[in-house]
């Protein structure tokens, strides 16, 4: 198994059907039920480690999820209202090293998780054929993607770090 990448890197070429976007949709809406699951029974000792060696400690993975789907529901709704706009990057890894992202318990971001999940689920179902191919440029990778991709790689996004989770709880006999 790849530490860093456990289930794969996403990857998706062509057109999105609608039955694969509700798939994803799902995804997005179980995440914050996956996540506390894969956190349950592990001491504060436990979330300072980290989950493979040169990586993140769980803690920071908890509240990089928190940080990165934010940008991400976001950049939905910038696509959303306007013409293809072109979204802010952000040191992900400099975020993880912040005080918030070290230090703060890990049931904040749950909780902010848990909610912004509810309203992008209200926002994604609401969505029409022509709103998941709305798109953005991000000015870092100088692609454009569509909404339906960004979907995809967000509910990827969500498994790819609750492995990640599971991976330090097998590195530490709690898997």
């Amino acid at each position: 198994m790849d530490e860093k990448y456990p289930i794969g890197k996403f990857n998706w070429t062509g057109e999105i059907p609608a039955f694969q976007r509700e798939i994803w949709i799902e995804e997005i809406a179980k995440l914050p039920e996956r996540l506390r699951a894969s956190l349950e029974g592990l001491t504060e000792l436990e979330l300072d480690t980290p989950y493979r060696a040169g990586g993140w400690k769980i803690k920071q993975v908890v509240h990089h999820i928190a940080d990165s789907h934010m940008n991400s529901y976001i950049r939905f709704k910038l696509a959303l209202t306007e013409e293809t706009p072109t979204i802010r990057p952000y040191y992900e890894d400099r975020w993880a090293e912040l005080h918030d992202s070290v230090q703060a318990d890990i049931e904040l971001s749950l909780t902010l998780i848990e909610q912004l999940h509810k309203r992008w689920v209200i926002l994604l179902k609401g969505l029409s054929e022509s709103d998941f191919k709305k798109s953005f440029y991000h000015p870092e990778s100088k692609e454009t993607y569509p909404l339906d991709y960004n979907l995809g790689n967000y509910a990827w996004h969500g498994s790819h770090h609750v492995a990640h989770i599971w991976a330090g709880r097998n590195r530490i006999g709690k898997g």
